[in-house]
Parts: structure tokens; sequence; C-alpha cells
């Protein structure tokens, strides 16, 4: 279903900037009428006020001319929608379909996606795997906080229920098969081994569990490892249309990011030793 919103997705010429345009969402979110769609779309744009952001960046409104049976054309309004205003618009959007939870995976992933890459864009490999791990470190805790809320409370239930999301987004692979494959020691923790694209992926993984674990009130040990399993999955499947390699298939990097955190303090303690 990915695929759906790829193909309609529009790239401006002269930004390089992806939309979308509401009247072609329309029939992919299965919203038969289109005052149904610009109901939500409001929403989506007092929303994206809230949140700080300039509503003409992500909505932008233009004007259209249509075939019509008899042959002549008619004007109908359109929206340009932001991938980012497309994000709003799927959260907004009636949960009971079950395309749109399809679609809000799909915009949550692109729109962290970007989000990171814009973060991290000009670092090195090495910084970047320490910005990413340690947003990873802070999104993990928020995301036991949802599992806690969603009756994980064992420290046992919580290991199955993160091994949970590693098989589902390492195709069926848990921690200790990844382990294995990666050649660790059983002491070694799998993130602090990853490069920058797998611990991205892993990111995208967390943040979008703790997204799902409370926006529908998920609750119960066993449909929180299901959501977790999920939503694994689906961000396997948006690496795998896109093209990317699969992360159990990405090169263990030589350094740990405990190395790297070492040799980063070495570094700026003789920054300091010089300027003395």
């Amino acid at each position: 279903m990915d695929n759906k919103f790829e193909e309609i997705k529009h790239i401006s010429p002269k930004t390089g900037i992806e939309y979308w345009f509401a009247r072609e969402l329309q029939p992919v979110l299965e919203y038969t009428e289109w005052r149904n769609l610009a109901s939500v779309i409001e929403k989506a744009i007092t929303a994206c006020k809230t949140s700080g952001n300039n509503v003409s960046d992500h909505f932008v409104k233009v004007n259209k001319m249509v075939e019509l049976g008899s042959g002549s054309q008619r004007k109908i309004e359109d929206i340009a929608i932001t991938r980012y205003g497309c994000y709003l618009v799927v959260q907004n959007a009636d949960p009971s379909k079950e395309i749109i939870a399809l679609a809000q995976s799909y915009f949550a992933i692109q729109t962290r996606r970007q989000e990171i890459a814009d973060q991290v864009g000009e670092l090195s490999e090495d910084d970047r795997r320490l910005a990413i791990r340690g947003e990873l470190s802070r999104h993990n805790t928020q995301l036991a906080d949802a599992a806690h809320d969603a009756g994980v409370i064992e420290s046992i239930d919580y290991a199955i229920f993160q091994n949970e999301g590693y098989k589902g987004l390492y195709g069926g692979l848990g921690a200790k098969e990844i382990h294995t494959k990666k050649g660790l020691k059983k002491s070694q923790k799998i993130l602090d081994h990853m490069g920058s694209t797998e611990l991205a992926a892993n990111l995208f993984r967390a943040t979008q569990t703790e997204e799902k674990l409370k926006r529908e009130k998920i609750q119960g040990k066993n449909n929180a490892n299901a959501a977790h399993f999920q939503v694994g999955k689906k961000v396997r499947q948006t690496i795998q249309e896109l093209g990317g390699t699969m992360p159990e298939d990405l090169p263990t990097p030589d350094e740990s990011i405990k190395q790297l955190e070492d040799k980063k303090q070495k570094q700026l303690d003789k920054s300091k030793d010089d300027k003395k």
C-alpha cells in the first residue's frame, strides 16, 4: 500500500520538496466525499498552527481544471500538502479505516526519516552514530513508559516486548539471533554496535511504536507485543520499498558506541588542555 502514496507523490522541480494533492489522496484514503476530507484537512491545519509551524509552508491552495463528461472543463479547488502536512492529515483522519492506519505509519516513518536526515546530514558517520544513539536512548525510555501504561510491567515481559519489535524489523530474528549474526558477546548491547542507518531504522521502530501504543490506547501484554511487531515489520517494508539494505545485512562497525564516546571525551579533554 505504501506504493500507492509513492505513485501519487509529486516533487517540486524548484525546491525538491515532496508534496501530495488532496484530490489525489482522497480516493487512496477512501473518502468518497470531498467535504469530509476537507474537514479533516482543516483539523490538520489547526494542528499545524498549534505546533508553531507556518501553515503556508505545508498547505497550499491551488485551482485545477478538470474535464467533465460532456467534454467541458470546470475549475475545482485542491490543496498541495507536504509530507509533514500529510502526516497531520492522517493523524486527524478516521482511525477505524485500515488504510488510515497504514497511511499513519507511512507518513510518520517518512517524516521522521527526513527529520533525522536534516539533523545529522552534515555530521561524520561516527557523529551520526552518537547523535542517533543518544536520541534512541531517550525514546527507548519513553517507549518503556508507554509499554508500562499498556500493561507490560515485569522486566521479563518488557524483554519479550522488545524482542517482538526486533523480530518485526529483522525479518523474524530476535535479540539472541541478532547477537549471533553480528558476532557479539552476550554482554554487548546490540544498539551500541550498529551503524547510523541501522540505528535510524530502530529509532523509527521505537518512536512509532510509542505513538501507536498511545494513539490507539492499546492495553494488554499480547496486544502491545503485537503492535511492536507490526511497527517493526512496517519499517522493514518501507526500507525494502525504498530500495534499502535490510538491517540484518548492514555491516557492524569496528568501534562500539562506548569506544566512540571515550574517543570523543579524549578529544574534548585534549582541546581543553591546549587552550590552557
